[in-house]
C-alpha cells in the first residue's frame, strides 16, 4: 500500500521530470539533491522509479482483471454444465497451459505488437487458464450442494444459479489467487519491458529501466538497482499480503 501511495504522490514527493533529459547531469552517482543518482539522460533516478510504480503496479493489477474475468466465465460454463461444454473449455485450457505463461506472452506481444495496453492483454490472456481451471473445480464441488438443488427447484435461471449462488461461494479462493497473482503478473509485464517488448522508453516503468541501465552496470550500477530493488520488495509485500 505504501509503495501505491508513494507512486500515485510522485508529483509531491519528487521536484523532477521523469522523462526531461538534462545530459549535463548523466550518471550522477547518489547524493542528496538526487538519492538514487541519474541516468545515462541526466534523469533523476529515484523520481523514475516513483513514477514507474504507477506502469508496473498498474500493468499487474489491469492484467489479472484481465484473466480473472474470462477465466472466471469459462470455468462457470465448464464446471455448470460439462459434457461438451466442460470438453471444449478444458482442452483449450490445457492447450494454453502447455506453455509456459512468459512464453504465450511473448508470442501474443509478437502478434498484437509493443506497449502498456498490449502488455495487459498479453499477460491477461495467459493468465486466464489458472482462473478457468480453479473456477471449474470449484463449481464441480458445489454444484451438487443441496442450496443449488434447491434453487433449481424453485425454479431459478441457469445464469441466476451461476451468479447468484455458485459465485459467491467460490470467490474466497479466487480471491487469494488473483492477489498473489499480482506479483506474477508484473514480472512477467517487467521481463516482457526488459526484452524490449513491453513498455517502451522513455516511459518510467520499472522493467524498462532495467534494459535501458543493463549496459551501464559497471559504471553506473545505482540505474538498475533502484528498479531492480523495486521491483523485488514489490512482488515480495504482494506475496505476503
Amino acid at each position: 500500500i505504501a509503495i501505491a501511495v508513494a507512486s500515485l504522490a510522485a508529483p509531491l514527493l519528487s521536484p523532477y521530470d521523469p522523462i526531461a533529459m538534462d545530459p549535463a547531469q548523466q550518471f550522477l552517482p547518489p547524493s542528496r539533491e538526487h538519492p538514487a543518482g541519474t541516468d545515462l539522460f541526466g534523469r533523476d533516478v529515484a523520481t523514475r522509479v516513483l513514477y514507474g510504480g504507477r506502469y508496473s503496479l498498474g500493468i499487474g493489477l489491469l492484467a489479472v482483471i484481465m484473466a480473472v474475468i474470462p477465466g472466471t466465465a469459462l470455468g462457470l460454463l465448464a464446471g455448470y454444465y460439462g459434457k461438451r461444454v466442460d470438453t471444449f473449455i478444458s482442452w483449450l485450457v490445457n492447450v494454453m497451459l502447455a506453455f509456459p505463461s512468459i512464453l504465450l506472452a511473448l508470442a501474443l506481444i509478437a502478434v498484437l505488437g509493443t506497449g502498456a495496453a498490449n502488455v495487459v492483454l498479453a499477460v491477461g490472456i495467459a493468465g486466464i487458464p489458472q482462473y478457468a481451471r480453479l473456477v471449474r473445480g470449484q463449481v464441480l464441488a458445489d454444484r451438487r450442494q443441496p442450496y443449488v438443488r434447491a434453487a433449481w427447484t424453485v425454479g431459478c435461471t441457469h445464469t441466476r444459479i451461476l451468479l447468484r449462488h455458485i459465485l459467491p461461494n467460490i470467490l474466497g479462493p479466487l480471491v487469494v489467487l488473483a492477489t498473489l497473482d499480482v506479483g506474477w503478473a508484473m514480472l512477467n509485464a517487467s521481463a516482457l519491458s526488459f526484452l524490449g517488448l513491453g513498455v517502451q522508453p522513455p516511459t518510467p516503468e520499472w522493467g524498462a529501466m532495467l534494459n535501458e541501465g543493463r549496459g551501464y552496470l559497471r559504471d553506473a550500477p545505482w540505474v538498475t538497482a533502484a528498479p531492480g530493488l523495486m521491483i523485488a520488495l514489490t512482488v515480495l509485500c504482494v506475496n505476503l499480503l
